[in-house]
């Protein structure tokens, strides 16, 4: 590897920027520079390691010799498994690989010297803005949940309400509340005192998971009529207790 002759970084911007270079190159090495790197990893060669350097380049290694090593070091022997997967798989592999190698390294040298939680936290923050390698990759970048929270003031970041209704709209018809935020709250209130559950007539509850009938658009507490978050998921059309009796009856 490249032994360290970078100038080492010691604050939350200078690691920021390590990281940014790094992964600027370990980008190029999967994306534009993919033909030239798929060759470099033969496997017929020893253990080979991908390894992003500062300066925004990258180069395939062996890995350092040194034990401990100066720093984390990334997967080895990524060119052993080229030939038994499909391309696209290898190279989402080795991204997933290169985000962990990366994290490891800047937390290295947050640890060494010192950052504290405030520090430990504004430099994940930093990092959490940019996509991640296997996003860049695989053409999979999320856009940011804000974004779209930020676009209508009155919007939810976890659940929205139903126009000219007091009961909220999740996606499909099923969602899973979390606590809003101090805004949220104040501007969410009064709207969201209307709804109750068709099962017990409890109130809606911004920490329960709770599920929408598709045929009387009532909703019930997950509880109540024995749905869990996960086996939502799987269910296309949802029909409470009640919808479902009825249609039986028929």
């Amino acid at each position: 590897m490249e032994g360290i002759p970078h100038p080492i970084p010691r604050t939350v911007e200078e690691v920021y920027n390590d990281f940014k270079g790094r992964r600027s190159g370990l980008i190029k090495a999967l994306t534009t520079d993919v033909c030239k790197f798929y060759q470099q990893c033969d496997p017929e060669k020893e253990n080979l390691c991908l390894y992003g350097l500062p300066n925004e380049t990258w180069e395939v290694n062996m890995p350092v010799e040194e034990v401990p090593p100066e720093l984390p070091e990334p997967a080895l022997g990524i060119n052993f498994a080229r030939d038994g997967m499909q391309e696209k798989d290898w190279l989402s592999l080795v991204a997933v690989h290169s985000d962990s190698w990366l994290l490891a390294v800047a937390f290295y040298f947050g640890a060494r010297f010192g950052f504290g939680k405030n520090e430990r936290k504004r430099l994940f923050q930093m990092i959490n803005d940019l996509p991640t390698i296997f996003e860049v990759v695989t053409g999979n970048v999320k856009q940011p949940k804000d974004q779209s929270a930020n676009h209508n003031g009155n919007s939810k970041s976890k659940s929205s309400v139903k126009a000219g209704s007091r009961q909220p709209e999740p996606q499909s018809k099923i969602v899973k509340m979390s606590q809003p935020s101090k805004d949220e709250d104040e501007s969410g209130e009064d709207d969201e005192q209307g709804a109750t559950c068709g099962a017990c007539g409890d109130n809606y509850g911004t920490d329960e998971f709770w599920i929408c009938c598709d045929i009387c658009e009532r909703w019930f507490h997950g509880k109540c009529v024995k749905i869990t978050p996960a086996k939502a998921e799987h269910i296309k059309q949802y029909k409470c207790p009640s919808c479902t009796s009825k249609r039986a009856r028929v």
